[in-house]
């Protein structure tokens, strides 16, 4: 073998072995990029979950079946009596 045909196979090889690494170069950025995204998609569901929770916990808060008993030990609310309630009549709009 001559030096032409030694150095078209060194060239070849080095071309083959280049474009190796870069295909596997590519593959693991592509998969750090796969687990990035799953973690944030993972991290979204658990907000998500979150914001359910919260809501629910504000709907709970906020009715009626806690707040009457609750304004009644703390502040000395009442449900009025017949004696208590005043009728205002609206005015006429002129």
């Amino acid at each position: 073998m001559d030096a032409a045909v030694l150095g078209r196979a060194a060239v070849t090889i080095a071309l083959l072995l280049g474009s190796l690494g870069y295909v596997t170069w590519r593959q693991s950025r592509a998969l750090e990029s796969l687990a990035q995204w799953d973690d944030l998609r993972r991290g979204s569901a658990v907000a998500r979950a979150q914001v359910v929770e919260l809501e629910r916990e504000i709907q709970v808060l906020t009715s009626r079946a806690r707040i009457v008993p609750e304004a009644r030990a703390q502040l000395g609310m009442h449900t009025p009596g017949a004696t208590e309630l005043v009728i205002l009549l609206a005015e006429p709009a002129q």
